[in-house]
């Protein structure tokens, strides 16, 4: 139905007919003469309808907005003065010969250059998608994919498809459920990830394995979650972590120099225990300067309890966040961030101005000054490196509690101060914690999941859980996880000594995945991989903050779906055949 794309008619089709198909983005009426702005997904380009061309004129006078037309033409150069060099076809236009509307449009609940509500525009997502913005995110995704994919067939990766209906395996979030209809009152589980599935096929002697898998998990939502989702699965055997690592960052700086011609500067190896106590993170964002400073050791012996008590505290912890030249804020613009860090946990913000370092405590301000002794001041100030002008923030509570309110805070303040860098900054975080405690429900959880092998013995993570280190790795971006894996238990016995600590006895194992353990005592090869989120890794590419913006088709924050209605109810009889029954939900009186 067409010659050429409209955003690729240039100077080289000067006198030639062209044809071309598309929709109206913008009509005028110039004292006769018609003006179409013509679009498909490489461009726009002008039409010209003349009034001697009776026929043409006629149809193109009701053409409308978003109207889907074809159009036969000679292209001509643009009339001295009426160029637009900001388009690839802004010196030509098309002199029309033949007209034809394909489809007309009903007007569109929102125009294509405005800043529609979400949910309208998820609504109309065929029109939403239109947007050169969503049509730039949908080839960007599509080229990374690409990029992935050639990269990782030239290492000899297989390319394997694993289970859609699986079983239902404790990995740390909700599974969706399916009933079957064969196997009466049976269900499968949609898989979270092919965790098990890519460890099975290292064990069936496949060596190298990538999927761009989906996954389902049935979480509450946020801008970088879905139900559903997708990622680069990759698992290797025969592998330290050293060898993930690198065969992981060679990926990634091959990727995003093919996609986007970006050269990654070095990506430096941080442990989570340093990236916790300086970014108050386990996904630093290295392109804010701003980091925490501990200082309990210079408040323990204070009459100032809110520092004094969780100094002396082992699981306690008393940060500072340092701002440079932050004392020129108003007090109202430091009032400001208290309520910010409340929403992250904080009780409150405590903060000293220091307007003049060599005036001791009399050239500090902050409400707090009093309640500290000028030993604490001093030891404060010069493990901060504090100087005149600077402005500092104090964080005291429970050690993960501060972390967490500090570590938001510092990106708040560095965003609101323009302080992060126009840049990418890749980073890995290892020696993970193998698990974290539990305390309401007195147990383990694994800080991974259950298939992530410790450093150490059998012996030596029975004796000690709470000190034990995990061989598990994430890659960082920009303050984003790109990716995250792990070497992998390939021994029996450790794999059920992790579960026995993590509270999943024999009997409960061996209903949940005996199918895994099994498969361990066969000769299963040492193997990890590394999984990358492709929504995240796509989003950061658009310099988009919702993963939403770089999914086609994508759920709301309610996990609702407004372009079909989707979860609808089902019909009676259609429950009846996977043996289903809806009981209704009890509303209180």
């Amino acid at each position: 139905m067409r010659s050429e794309f409209c955003g690729q008619v240039t100077e080289q089709y000067l006198d030639q007919q062209v044809e071309v198909c598309g929709w109206v983005a913008n009509r005028r009426d110039h004292g006769g003469v018609i003006f179409i702005d013509l679009r498909d997904h490489k461009g726009l380009l002008q039409v010209v309808v003349e009034p001697d061309n009776e026929a043409a004129f006629k149809i193109a006078d009701s053409a409308r907005y978003e109207y889907c037309l074809r159009v036969t033409g000679t292209v001509r150069n643009r009339p001295a003065g009426q160029t637009n060099d900001n388009l690839n076809t802004g010196k030509v236009e098309l002199v029309v010969d033949q007209y034809e509307i394909l489809n007309p449009s009903k007007p569109l609940p929102f125009m294509l250059d405005e800043s529609a509500g979400e949910n309208i525009r998820l609504q109309y997502r065929y029109l939403d998608l239109r947007r050169d913005q969503m049509q730039h995110n949908m080839r960007l995704r599509s080229k990374l994919t690409h990029a992935l994919r050639h990269n990782l067939s030239q290492q000899d990766f297989l390319d394997i498809e694993t289970p859609i209906l699986t079983k239902a395996t404790p990995e740390g979030a909700r599974d969706f459920l399916v009933p079957s209809r064969m196997q009466h009152g049976g269900f499968y589980a949609m898989p979270q990830s092919p965790q098990l599935f890519k460890q099975l096929l290292m064990m069936s002697g496949m060596d190298r394995y990538y999927q761009i898998a989906r996954c389902f998990r049935d979480e509450d939502l946020r801008a970088d979650r879905q139900p559903e989702f997708t990622q680069l699965d990759i698992e290797m055997a025969f592998v330290e972590q050293e060898d993930v690592l690198t065969m992981a960052e060679d990926l990634v700086r091959k990727t995003f120099k093919e996609v986007m011609d970006v050269d990654f500067p070095a990506f430096p190896r941080m442990t989570f225990a340093e990236a916790m106590r300086r970014y108050g993170s386990d996904k630093p964002d290295l392109r804010n300067p701003l980091e925490l400073v501990d200082i309990a050791e210079h408040v323990k012996d204070s009459e100032f309890k809110v520092f004094a008590a969780p100094a002396k505290d082992p699981q306690g912890r008393v940060a500072v966040l340092k701002v440079p030249n932050g004392a020129s804020m108003t007090r109202k613009q430091i009032d400001d961030y208290e309520p910010y860090a409340r929403r992250f946990g904080a009780r409150g913000l405590a903060w000293i101005k220091v307007n003049d370092k060599a005036s001791g405590r009399e050239g500090l301000q902050s409400p707090i000054v009093k309640f500290l002794s000028d030993d604490a001041l001093n030891g404060i100030l010069d493990s901060n490196e504090a100087k005149d002008g600077d402005l500092l923030f104090f964080g005291a509570g429970k050690y993960s509690d501060v972390s967490q309110f500090m570590g938001a805070l510092r990106l708040k303040v560095g965003e609101d101060l323009g302080l992060v860098e126009d840049t990418w900054r890749p980073m890995w975080v290892i020696d993970f914690p193998m698990f974290e405690y539990n305390e309401d429900e007195k147990r383990w959880d694994a800080l991974h999941h259950p298939f992530t092998a410790p450093v150490g013995s059998v012996a030596e993570l029975q004796d000690n859980p709470g000190e034990a280190i995990s061989k598990g790795y994430d890659m960082v971006l920009n303050g984003v996880e790109l990716g995250g894996g792990s070497i992998r238990i390939h021994d029996q016995a450790m794999q059920s000594a992790v579960l026995e600590l993590l509270g999943i006895d024999a009997q409960k194992a061996e209903d949940k995945f005996g199918f895994l353990l099994e498969a361990l005592q066969y000769g299963c090869p040492p193997h990890g991989g590394i999984a990358f989120g492709i929504d995240r890794m796509a989003a950061l590419m658009c310099g988009q903050e919702s993963i939403r913006e770089v999914i086609a088709f994508p759920k709301t924050s309610s996990g609702s779906c407004p372009l079909t209605s989707a979860p609808s109810e089902i019909e009676a009889d259609q429950l009846a055949e996977v043996h289903v029954q809806v009981i209704e939900k009890e509303t209180d009186e």
